[in-house]
């Protein structure tokens, strides 16, 4: 079976070198080639000579998604359509803050989680992604900043990356590695709906990256009515398990709270999550709901989130106002569902 050289770690790529009788030497000049001038094809290679660059596209590969379709928004946010290789579409986002540059990518094509407040529910699972399909929407975003560095990767695209366990896990594995992406761990967010079999079992890794829980209401009642996994993994334990995962991190756990109009923004939603977070060592994220179409939900006021965000000040932890990025092409918190794949498809139809 070819292998993608984004698949493997430097002494995977090592195994299937030494399994041709080529030197373990080689693979160091594979992986220069391709994490440090962004080389995908073996013909380019000129360090290799002609009867290795073909004896390697026998049993290697490098191919990364394709660009359908790039949408640039006003506030510096693109969004990226990419196709896969068996015609599969999922969505990356590239958001710049500073001197900072942010990846937003997906595990998933589509999701299993069915969140109410969100786009990607809509297409339910379609499957999980592979290692090399994560780790090139990386390769691809660094392509695209050009000269400009890309600082930070979130797995808050589309799909529950914790759902991918062992694909995202090697995938991160990839991109820590100092011979490939070489990230640090502080700049390695991933985002989770709450599967508490997954958390701890990330935990177990040893694996060092920060982890972010999409809370959106610390009343359970609500919070099923919001995510349905809340059905499965209550509140309680949840909160357990990351109390668990937090003492084998270096990093606080983000939570995010996505304030959704005459929802949970009410006293009684204060009250509640004042007592959940009261005793975690975390950080707390809030933002406003980016309007989804045929989904019953409204945006809050700016009135509203002022008095909210002032009614949850009095908390220990850090309280951050994440203002919605991109929502003008469809690419703030929740927006994400490959959306024009379909108006792509209805044109081609006529």
């Amino acid at each position: 079976m070819i292998k993608n050289v984004l698949d493997l770690l430097p002494e995977e790529l090592i195994q299937q070198l030494l399994d041709i009788g080529e030197k373990e030497y080689r693979a160091k000049q594979i992986l220069n080639w391709v994490y440090n001038k962004y080389t995908i094809d073996f013909n380019e290679m000129t360090s290799l000579s002609e009867a290795l660059r073909t004896k390697l596209q026998s049993i290697l590969d490098i191919t990364i998604p394709t660009i359908i379709t790039k949408s640039n928004s006003t506030d510096g946010t693109t969004k990226y359509l990419l196709s896969l290789q068996d015609g599969s579409n999922i969505e990356m986002v590239i958001i710049p803050n500073g001197k900072k540059n942010t990846l937003c990518i997906s595990s998933q094509v589509g999701c299993a989680r069915k969140c109410e407040f969100c786009a990607t529910a809509k297409l339910g699972l379609k499957r999980n992604l592979e290692t090399h399909e994560i780790t090139s929407q990386v390769f691809l975003a660094i392509k695209e900043l050009g000269g400009k560095k890309l600082t930070n990767v979130v797995f808050m695209g589309m799909g529950e990356p914790l759902d991918n366990f062992e694909n995202v896990v090697k995938a991160i594995r990839i991109l820590q590695n100092d011979i490939c992406f070489n990230f640090s761990p502080r700049r390695i967010t991933v985002s989770t709906s709450g599967v508490i079999p997954q958390i701890t079992k990330l935990a177990e890794t040893g694996l060092k990256l920060k982890l972010a829980v999409s809370l959106n209401s610390a009343i359970q009642s609500k919070r099923e009515i919001l995510m349905p996994i809340s059905k499965i993994f209550p509140l309680p334990e949840l909160k357990k398990a990351l109390i668990d995962f937090r003492k084998k991190t270096p990093y606080r756990i983000t939570f995010e709270y996505v304030m959704i109009k005459d929802f949970n923004l009410g006293k009684e939603d204060v009250k509640a999550l004042l007592k959940y977070l009261g005793d975690i060592s975390c950080k707390l994220n809030v933002i406003k709901w980016n309007k989804v179409d045929d989904l019953p939900y409204e945006t809050p006021t700016t009135g509203e989130i002022d008095r909210f965000i002032s009614a949850i000040s009095v908390l220990s932890s850090a309280v951050t106002y994440r203002r919605s990025r991109g929502a003008d092409i469809d690419a703030a918190c929740g927006q994400l569902a490959a959306r024009n794949t379909q108006r792509r498809s209805d044109h081609e139809e006529f």
